[in-house]
């Protein structure tokens, strides 16, 4: 059975963002995940991937000569750091959720019930990198400019702060011995699953005391996420 196509409403989003597109169908496709295309291969346009390779390449150009400007006497390493935590897949998955992106995606059936999969997290991280990319090809870089500088560069303070640029393994440990002189460390609790798809359960301990759980596809990921997950129940953040 053929699908018909939808069409969305952009009003309230182009709104937020503050630009009205001369071709509206750079705001659609940066919006088609390629999900949808695959149950509507009539659809006139492609999907975003494109648009979301262009895009990341424009945040990256802007976010690092902001930051090569600002910070003149800051070196390479932290600029690095600094960078990464303003164009990593969870910073830009949260500001999707802050211009409502989710509502105005094209999914497949199947991707729209899965709302709170880690899989939805990096479709909107990519939807983001694609209407940067659709503002740049709609309205030139000093457009982007402003798009990046009002929804991306305006979080820098807070992470700067916060020392969010910090993996959260790397802020747990460093509030953990600020504050309880105590130097954390992970063990393994579980692994479940075969060998090529393995899911981990590791523990984040303050000395005998477990402080967090976190799961992932490798000791690491799941090590991260524990760290993560410790900073919230211990209100480091």
């Amino acid at each position: 059975m053929t699908l018909s196509c939808v069409n969305k409403d952009f009003t309230k989003l182009k709104a937020t963002i503050g630009h009205e597109f001369k071709n509206p169908d750079f705001l659609k496709q940066a919006m088609v995940h390629r999900s949808y295309i695959n149950e509507h291969p009539e659809f006139t346009l492609g999907h975003n991937e494109r648009l979301e390779f262009l895009g990341d390449a424009v945040l990256e150009i802007i976010v690092t000569e902001h930051l090569y400007h600002a910070f003149p006497d800051t070196p390479e390493g932290d600029l690095t750091d600094w960078r990464a935590s303003l164009v990593n897949a969870k910073m830009l998955a949260q500001i999707a959720h802050e211009l409502a992106l989710e509502e105005n995606l094209y999914l497949s059936r199947g991707e729209e019930k899965d709302s709170n999969s880690k899989a939805r997290h990096y479709i909107l991280a990519n939807a983001m990198e694609a209407l940067i990319g659709a503002l740049y090809l709609d309205g030139g870089i000093e457009i982007a400019k402003t798009f990046v500088h009002r929804f991306v560069l305006s979080h820098f303070d807070h992470i700067l702060k916060n020392r969010l640029y910090l993996d959260p393994k790397s802020r747990f440990q460093e509030k953990a011995q600020e504050i309880t002189g105590i130097t954390p460390h992970y063990k393994v609790i579980s692994e479940s699953g075969p060998d090529h798809n393995k899911i981990f359960e590791v523990g984040l301990y303050l000395e005998e005391d477990l402080i967090a759980i976190g799961r992932g596809s490798s000791k690491q990921e799941a090590q991260v996420e524990a760290a993560s997950q410790g900073l919230s129940n211990k209100g480091w953040h």
